[in-house]
């Protein structure tokens, strides 16, 4: 089989609040998702994704 992902960065913001580990900024960063499969591409799907400045954390919000 031949399936394949490729994550692409579109953009990065500030974001409110702070890491709840370090007490670092949090940015929001805007990523494309591209999955193919037989380098034939099947879906594109972007997505939010939270992450500390300071240690790099990846951040989940709970509403």
């Amino acid at each position: 089989m031949c399936l394949a992902s490729e994550e692409k960065e579109l953009g990065r913001q500030q974001a409110s609040g702070a890491c709840p580990y370090c007490g670092g900024n949090v940015e929001a960063l805007d990523v494309e998702s591209k999955r193919m499969f037989c380098f034939i591409p099947i879906c594109f799907i972007v997505k939010r994704k939270y992450i500390c400045t300071l240690c790099a954390k990846r951040l989940v919000l709970n509403s």
